[in-house]
């Protein structure tokens, strides 16, 4: 498998899975499309109590490597239907509102499995109307989303089948830009999955073997913060593959593989980050070593679940995370050779 073979399949499956709407707690679509994917390459798959998927890949010994990225996204839920037909909603993650302001969106319906579209918007849309709608404070209270249905009351609404409770997702508008940019929304954690699914696909096409035995988990709550809780408990190492936060004092970019050494969970593993770092120094790998104050990931849910592993976080670089995020193809092959790298297969770059 050629080197521009992974990068199109890399970007083919992030394409494919971005537009699988998949906020956390409503990630049943998206994660049978990745165990369908995996178990075409003849990889058993099986699900979690959560719904979540574990992969298991043979390797050279019987010692077991946790891998895992979230499937799951930001999004938001219905809380509410107005009397003018406008549905108030709370978000599903932590994002700032005026992200999703002007974006399109789905409802989700749980009674009757109908998807309708429509667009968020604050209750105050229009200057030619309102004169403080420039200052109107972005927050959910102030946030609706306008259905794209013949509907004037609450009435008309809850004949559609909508009302509290459904799942709401924001369209990703991905792209793929010539300059090897990638901007949509929902890279995080889903370019990570399009990485580990090209490591897959790396192993199956090639016929190499990892050293240690892999089992590499998709997640579905993480960014409500209980993704990994409960992993394997033959695992003993668990690397987390997310994003690389970028801002401020931080030395990574959209073209680097980032290495976490601590969040606001706490300090990563010093041995585990210590070899991550070597790696990428012997294989040549652009690589920045930060900290994120802001950020905890599917290995601080582990930790806290009580799990005895040694945990580490490596990503690529995603600009304005949570928001409209982009990352770069480099960014996506340097996380790829990262995790070649730790789990003992030979990468491009040797």
């Amino acid at each position: 498998m050629t080197k521009e073979e992974q990068k199109s399949y890399m970007v083919s499956i992030l394409e494919k899975i971005v537009n699988i709407p998949s906020p956390s707690g409503y990630t049943k679509e998206v994660m049978a499309a990745l165990a369908a994917e995996a178990q075409s390459m003849g990889y058993h798959v099986e699900y979690n109590h959560k719904g979540g998927i574990i992969i298991l890949v043979p390797g050279k010994s019987e010692q077991v490597l946790g891998l895992g990225a979230h499937g799951d996204t930001l999004g938001a839920m219905v809380r509410s239907v107005t009397k003018e037909g406008y549905l108030k909603i709370f978000p599903v993650g932590g994002y700032m509102m005026s992200t999703i302001e002007g974006e399109y969106c789905r409802i989700h319906c749980r009674r009757n499995g109908k998807t309708y579209s429509g667009t968020v918007l604050t209750t105050k849309p229009s200057v030619h109307v309102y004169d403080d709608c420039r200052t109107q404070d972005r927050v959910a209270e102030n946030m609706e989303i306008r259905i794209d249905e013949l509907v004037e009351n609450d009435k008309d609404v809850e004949a559609l089948g909508i009302g509290a409770g459904d799942f709401v997702s924001f369209a990703p508008r991905f792209e793929y830009t010539p300059s090897g940019f990638i901007k949509s929304r929902h890279l995080d954690d889903k370019a990570s999955v399009a990485v580990l699914m090209t490591f897959l696909k790396y192993m199956h096409e090639t016929g190499k073997k990892p050293e240690r035995t892999l089992k590499i988990m998709f997640t579905n709550y993480e960014e409500i913060g209980h993704g990994a809780s409960f992993i394997p408990q033959d695992i003993e190492e668990f690397l987390a593959v997310d994003m690389g936060a970028l801002g401020d004092d931080l030395t990574g970019d959209e073209r680097k593989v980032s290495i976490c050494a601590m969040d606001s969970s706490g300090p990563y593993d010093y041995d585990m980050t210590n070899c991550l770092i070597r790696l990428a120094q012997e294989h040549g790998l652009d690589y920045a070593v930060d900290i994120f104050p802001h950020y905890g990931s599917d290995v601080s849910a582990a930790l806290r679940g009580g799990n005895n592993i040694r945990g580490a976080l490596i990503g690529q670089g995603v600009h304005a995370s949570h928001g409209m995020e982009r990352t770069h193809i480099h960014g996506m092959v340097n996380t790829l050779e990262l995790v070649k790298a730790f789990a003992g297969v030979a990468t491009d770059h040797d």
